[in-house]
C-alpha cells in the first residue's frame, strides 16, 4: 500500500486545502495521473500517482487544510472488489389499524333542548348598507412581528483570499508604510506606439502597451534609488543588484503577481510577450509555484478596471509598489496655455523604515521623466 501525501508546496508555501479529489475510491490510475486538486494561497496544483494501482482510501475529504507531508489518500497495487454490503433486513411494518367507528347518534337532543334552537328572527329593520359601519379586522401579533426574509450567501474563503487578507493586514502593520503621488503626461509614449504598434506587432506577434515602457523606466529609477529595490532581514538592509519585477494581474480566485525575472536584460517584446502570458496563465489556471517567487519590486495597474487613483499595499518583503491608473484627458498648462493632454495618476508607496520621503519623490519624478521623454531611456544602458 503506498501513501498519497501532500507534496513540497514551494517556496514559503507551508499548508493547502483539498480543492476536490480527481478520483474515487476504487478507481484504477496510471502512473502519473492526476488523482487530487490542493488549493494553496498561490495557486492550485494537482497531486500525482505515484504508481499505478487503485485508489483503496481517501482520508482527507474535500474542504480539509492539510500540510506538507500528511497524508492524503491510500493506492494499493491491486484490490480485490469486495461485495457489496448486504441489504437491510426488511422490517415488517404493522398494517394501520382501522379508524374508530362513531357510536350511533343518541335518540335524544341532549338538554337542554332550548340552547339548541335559533334565536327567533328580529323584527327591527336593519340600516341600509351604506350607513353600516365596516369593521376592521385586528392586526394580528405574527403580523406586526413580521419581516421580509433578507436573502444571503456564505461561503468560505479560498486559501488565495485567506492569504491576500491576511498578508495585506500584515503588510500594514509590520511596515511603516507611506505613499507618495505625481502624474505623468502620456503624450510621448502614445505618439510613440502610435507610430511604430504596426510593425512592432508584425515583427513581435504581440501588440505594444504601456506596460513595457513602465517595467523598463522603472528598472532606470531603480538603479537611481536602489533602496527601493531592497528588502529588510532582521536588523539588515538587503540591496539587491538583480531587478525581479512583480507584475500584478487580477484572476478569478484573487490578484496572483508572477515575476518577470532579470527585467532589465528583457527587450520591450520579451517583456509584453510575457506579460500576456502570465495574464493567460493566470485565467486558467496554470500559473506555477516557480512563476509567482521572488521579485524584488512590483508594479500594479489599476487603470486597466478604469482605477483613477488609488493606493497601493506592499508586497512584503518588498519595500516599493509602483500603482498606475486610468489614462483620461485632462487640461493642462503648456507653454502658458491651457491644453488638454492624455494624464495618468502614478502612486508610489513605499516603506519608509529604509526608505525616505526624500527617495521617493524622487523616484517618482524619475519615473515622470523617462515616461515623459522616453528617449532618456538610452542614456540609461
Amino acid at each position: 500500500m503506498t501513501n498519497i501525501v501532500v507534496p513540497e508546496l514551494g517556496e514559503s508555501v507551508l499548508e493547502a486545502r483539498v480543492a476536490r479529489w480527481l478520483r474515487r475510491v476504487g478507481d484504477r490510475v496510471a502512473v502519473g495521473d492526476p488523482l487530487v486538486e490542493l488549493e494553496t494561497e498561490k495557486i492550485n496544483l494537482e497531486v500525482n500517482a505515484e504508481r499505478a494501482g487503485v485508489i483503496s482510501g481517501i482520508t482527507r475529504a474535500e474542504g480539509e487544510d492539510v500540510k506538507i507531508g500528511d497524508v492524503l489518500g491510500t493506492l494499493e497495487e491491486s484490490i480485490t472488489k469486495t461485495s457489496p454490503p448486504p441489504a437491510a433486513a426488511a422490517v415488517p411494518v404493522a398494517a394501520p389499524s382501522p379508524a374508530p367507528v362513531p357510536p350511533p347518534p343518541a335518540a335524544t337532543p341532549p338538554q337542554p333542548a332550548s340552547a339548541a334552537r335559533p334565536p327567533a328572527a328580529s323584527t327591527t329593520p336593519l340600516p341600509a348598507p351604506s350607513a353600516m359601519p365596516q369593521p376592521t379586522a385586528p392586526a394580528t401579533p405574527a403580523a406586526k412581528g413580521r419581516v421580509e426574509a433578507r436573502p444571503e450567501t456564505r461561503q468560505r474563503m479560498t486559501k488565495r483570499r485567506e492569504t491576500i487578507a491576511r498578508r495585506l493586514v500584515e503588510a500594514q502593520h509590520n511596515a511603516a508604510m507611506l505613499t507618495t503621488f505625481n502624474e505623468v503626461d502620456m503624450t510621448a509614449i502614445m505618439a510613440l506606439r502610435e507610430r511604430h504598434k504596426d510593425a512592432f506587432k508584425k515583427q513581435h506577434g504581440v501588440g505594444l502597451g504601456i506596460a513595457s515602457f513602465f517595467v523598463k523606466v522603472s528598472v532606470a529609477a531603480l538603479r537611481a534609488f536602489p533602496q527601493l529595490n531592497a528588502e529588510i532581514q532582521g536588523d539588515e538592509i538587503v540591496l539587491k543588484h538583480y531587478y525581479d519585477i512583480g507584475i500584478a494581474v487580477g484572476a478569478e480566485g484573487g490578484l496572483v503577481v508572477p515575476v518577470l525575472r532579470d527585467a532589465d536584460r528583457m527587450s520591450f517584446a520579451k517583456i509584453e510577450q510575457a506579460i500576456r502570458e502570465f495574464a493567460k496563465r493566470a485565467g486558467d489556471g496554470t500559473l506555477t509555484l516557480q512563476d509567482l517567487a521572488g521579485g524584488t519590486f512590483t508594479i500594479t495597474n489599476g487603470g486597466v478596471f478604469g482605477s483613477m487613483l488609488s493606493t497601493p499595499i506592499l508586497n512584503p518583503p518588498q519595500v516599493g509598489i509602483l500603482g498606475l491608473h486610468k489614462i483620461q484627458d485632462r487640461p493642462v498648462g503648456v507653454n502658458g496655455q491651457v491644453v488638454l493632454r492624455p494624464m495618468m495618476f502614478i502612486a508610489l508607496s513605499y516603506d519608509h523604515r529604509i526608505v525616505d520621503g526624500r527617495e521617493a519623490v524622487q523616484f517618482l519624478v524619475k519615473i515622470k521623466e523617462y515616461i515623459e521623454e522616453p528617449a532618456q531611456l538610452l542614456l540609461t544602458s
